[in-house]
């Protein structure tokens, strides 16, 4: 089986090709300038090039930020993209599965979200999120739609490697601990895909289109930090203190939840698999961090 995946220096991305070595799922990986989501047209041709038997979208703007200052780029990159692909693989009888957010949410609830949870996006990145899983569903019935949260890996940009470099030229850090969610780390997600693209071939179809995926346990990103921090400091990597402050004390021009956790049982119920727990998650990711930076690997 072979999965054209979008975003190819992505966390999500390299985490599918490094989950998929050895086995008998192929990953392609697509990205800039053969790739572009700001170019539709260059779509077509790679579809017709790979010719693969289903598409990932990892790809997507994430400057949360950036995007309250850039709406119709975030639009484009993460809605009109996304639809033009989804009507493109239906054409070819392709599936697709579309890669969302807790974003989606306004982080009001005190309970853990649903997929049946009405969606209330409060900043630009969750409204072309959103945007984009209604077109997705709207362009091709055979899609799978999955939100995860809080993304951390060895690779690309995340909280955790943002930690360790502040702690590498800072003796105490500040993080906020009023905002919660479920730390995902990417290899699980990508584990949790590939199940899903098992079940579609075995079954020729996936039992919903709309699953949340995220890890187990909940943390704010306070805790994180503090998590960070102690096993760097266990493993010799670079140390700080940390203090916990409240979210009125960060300026930030996007509106973070207060509590975006994900329920992910829909997922373990219909494709057999978990995420794990995030602080053993984050205990590797640490490790794996600390030995790409000793032996001056790029794991960006």
């Amino acid at each position: 089986m072979k999965i054209l995946v979008t975003g190819k220096n992505g966390q999500l991305a390299r985490s599918l090709a490094a989950r998929a070595q050895g086995s008998d799922i192929e990953i392609v990986l697509a990205g800039r300038p053969e790739f572009d989501l700001e170019n539709p047209l260059t779509f077509g041709p790679v579809l017709k090039s790979v010719a693969p038997h289903m598409v990932i979208n990892a790809a997507a703007h994430t400057g949360v930020d950036q995007q309250e200052d850039e709406p119709q780029r975030a639009f484009r990159i993460n809605a009109e993209a996304p639809a033009e692909l989804a009507r493109l693989t239906r054409l070819a009888a392709i599936p697709i599965i579309q890669v969302s957010t807790d974003y989606v949410f306004d982080g009001k609830s005190t309970e853990p979200y649903v997929e049946t949870d009405k969606p209330n996006p409060q900043t630009v990145y969750g409204l072309s999120k959103l945007a984009g899983e209604q077109a997705v569903r709207s362009e091709n019935p055979d899609h799978l739609v999955v939100r995860t949260a809080w993304v951390v890996s060895r690779y690309g940009r995340n909280f955790v490697k943002t930690i360790l470099s502040l702690a590498r030229t800072r003796k105490r850090l500040q993080v906020v601990a009023d905002q919660f969610g479920n730390p995902t780390e990417a290899h699980d997600l990508a584990d949790g895909l590939l199940a899903a693209a098992h079940f579609w071939r075995e079954k020729q179809g996936f039992p919903q289109g709309l699953y949340h995926l995220a890890g187990q346990g909940r943390a704010s990103w306070y805790e994180v930090a503090a998590r960070v921090l102690e096993i760097s400091k266990a493993v010799g990597g670079p140390i700080a203190d940390v203090e916990s402050i409240d979210s009125s004390l960060w300026v930030a021009k996007a509106q973070r939840p207060a509590n975006s956790e994900l329920n992910s049982e829909r997922f373990a119920h219909d494709f057999g698999y978990r995420a794990g727990d995030w602080q053993e998650r984050v205990f590797s990711v640490v490790g794996n961090i600390i030995k790409d930076s000793a032996i001056g690997q790029d794991s960006r």
